[in-house]
């Protein structure tokens, strides 16, 4: 068994955490590689003799790992998409931040999450993700996102125009804000938080969501994946962002975005049989009465 390691910070009180991960690794047989900014970050903190098993690209674990861990909260599960890429690499999250509805494992389950995974005692949730396309390549190579792509208003108070078409034929122009086109993974995300609704993982669906809408009769809208969602942004300010996930640019009104189901899946391991609508239930606390 051999795993990936990655992770943005690491405070004092993690440091014991992440050496335990790597005893139990070693415990069961397997050997680990760290990301290297991590690795570096992790060697100036902890006591443990490394040893140099360090990777910063893709390449470097193409078909040489089997699971990448990530060690943090939701935002540095995100990361991972951008390491793992096409590759297959089944990522598991140890969640040491807050809400953890992507890092599944807390930071107690650690052993129990690696006997799981070297015994194979666990199950593949595969994830759908948007890919973008542009006139002009604002994102290089990682034009994909597991969660949404995002476009909002910059440096001003004025809204935005945002023409929106489904392969071609005119949907409507919000005013607002700003757009989400969001994944069912993303669907729970910040889409949710503007009034969007949650979406079944293999819905095979994207969910349109309007920012702060000027026209108040405009709502969110479910449409097919096998759609392409083609967008135009004008407004009085010359330049606007863009989001895919948490990477953000800045753009201009000569920017055309389209929006399309990418060919390839991001695999999250799930264990104990955990699945999405316990994590609903857990972690939005779903359909649960808090007023006794």
């Amino acid at each position: 068994m051999r795993i990936a390691i990655y992770g943005r910070n690491i405070s004092d009180e993690i440091v014991p955490l992440v050496e335990l991960l790597l005893d139990e690794i070693e415990k069961a047989g397997g050997t680990y590689i760290i990301f290297e900014s991590y690795h570096s970050l992790f060697r100036q903190k902890s006591k443990r003799k490394f040893k140099n098993n360090i990777f910063g690209s893709t390449d470097e674990i193409r078909r040489q790992v089997d699971f990448l861990l990530s060690i943090g909260g939701d935002g540095t599960m995100l990361d991972t998409v951008t390491i793992v890429q096409n590759t297959g690499i089944p990522v598991l999250g140890v969640n040491t931040g807050r809400l953890g509805f992507l890092s599944s494992v807390s930071i107690d389950e650690i052993a129990h999450a690696i006997d799981c995974l070297s015994k194979g005692h666990y199950a593949l949730d595969k994830r759908a993700l948007l890919k973008l396309e542009t006139n002009r390549q604002i994102f290089g190579d990682i034009n994909y996102a597991l969660n949404e792509l995002t476009i909002h208003k910059k440096d001003s108070s004025s809204m935005i125009n945002i023409h929106t078409y489904l392969n071609g034929e005119y949907l409507t122009t919000y005013w607002a804000d700003g757009l989400i086109i969001a994944t069912p993974t993303g669907s729970t995300g910040y889409s949710l938080s503007c009034g969007g609704p949650i979406v079944a993982p293999a819905s095979g669906n994207f969910v349109i969501t309007p920012i702060a809408p000027h026209n108040l009769n405009v709502r969110p809208i479910v449409v097919s994946d096998k759609n392409i969602v083609s967008l135009e942004v004008e407004g009085r300010s010359q330049y606007f962002l863009a989001s895919l996930d948490s990477r953000s640019v800045t753009i201009d009104s000569t920017i055309q975005f389209a929006v399309r189901r990418e060919d390839f899946t991001f695999n999250i391991v799930r264990i104990d049989n955990q699945n999405f609508l316990q994590t609903l239930r857990n972690k939005l606390m779903w359909g649960m009465d808090r007023r006794n």
